[in-house]
C-alpha cells in the first residue's frame, strides 16, 4: 500500500512540475503581479525572489522539499479561490461535467498556465476529484499538458574490462558525490527550516 501512495505522489509531483515547465512566462508574471503583500511574503520564504525566474528557480529546488507545492499553492490561491466559487455545492467533490463547465471561465481570467499548475497541485493535495482532474491534465482539449520529454537513457558500460584500480576509483567518486549530495540535502532543509522560521 505505501509503495503505491508512494507511486501516485511521485506522479502527482510530476504533473505539478510539468505544469510549472508548461506555463508561459506571462501566464507566470500575471499571477505574481496579481499577489497580494500577504501571498507575495509567503513566496518570500520559498525564492529568492518574486519573479518568474525566481519561481522557475523555487520550483527546481523544491521538488524534494515540498517547496514546489507551496510556490504552487501560493501563485494559484487566487485561481483555487475562483474555481471554488464557481463550483458552488460542488466544490468538495465535482463531476468531471461540472470542472468542464467552469474552468473555461477560470483559464479566462488567471489564464491557462496557473489554472494547470492549480490543478496539478490539487492532484498532489489529493483532492477527492484527482482521477478526473488527472484525465482533464492528460486528455482535456485545452488543459492537456504537453507530453513528458523523452528521456535518454545511457547506454550501459561493462564495467567488468576495468582494472580493480579503475573499479576502487570510481567507488570513491561515487562516495564522495553522494556525501556532497547528503551534504547539499542537509543545508537546504536547515535553509528551508530557517526560512519558516522568520
Amino acid at each position: 500500500m505505501a509503495v503505491n501512495q508512494m507511486k501516485n505522489r511521485m506522479q502527482a509531483l510530476g504533473l505539478l512540475d510539468r505544469s510549472f515547465k508548461a506555463a508561459s512566462d506571462d501566464d507566470l508574471g500575471d499571477a505574481l503581479e496579481r499577489l497580494d503583500d500577504e501571498h507575495r511574503e509567503a513566496l518570500e520564504s520559498f525564492v529568492d525572489e518574486v519573479s518568474v525566474d525566481g519561481v522557475r528557480a523555487g520550483v527546481r529546488t523544491g521538488r524534494i522539499d515540498g517547496g514546489m507545492e507551496a510556490i504552487a499553492a501560493i501563485v494559484t490561491d487566487a485561481a483555487l479561490a475562483d474555481t471554488i466559487e464557481q463550483l458552488g455545492d460542488h466544490a468538495e467533490s465535482p463531476s468531471s461535467e461540472q470542472l468542464r463547465e467552469v474552468l473555461p471561465g477560470v483559464v479566462e481570467r488567471h489564464r491557462l498556465g496557473v489554472t494547470r499548475i492549480m490543478l496539478a497541485g490539487t492532484v498532489v493535495g489529493e483532492a477527492p476529484a484527482s482521477a478526473i482532474i488527472r484525465d482533464l491534465l492528460k486528455n482535456d482539449e485545452t488543459l492537456a499538458l504537453p507530453p513528458a520529454p523523452e528521456v535518454e537513457i545511457a547506454p550501459l558500460l561493462d564495467t567488468s574490462k576495468r582494472s580493480s584500480d579503475e573499479q576502487a576509483e570510481l567507488r570513491a567518486k561515487r562516495k564522495a558525490a553522494k556525501a556532497a549530495k547528503k551534504d547539499a540535502e542537509r543545508a537546504r532543509r536547515a535553509q528551508s527550516a530557517a526560512a519558516r522560521g522568520r
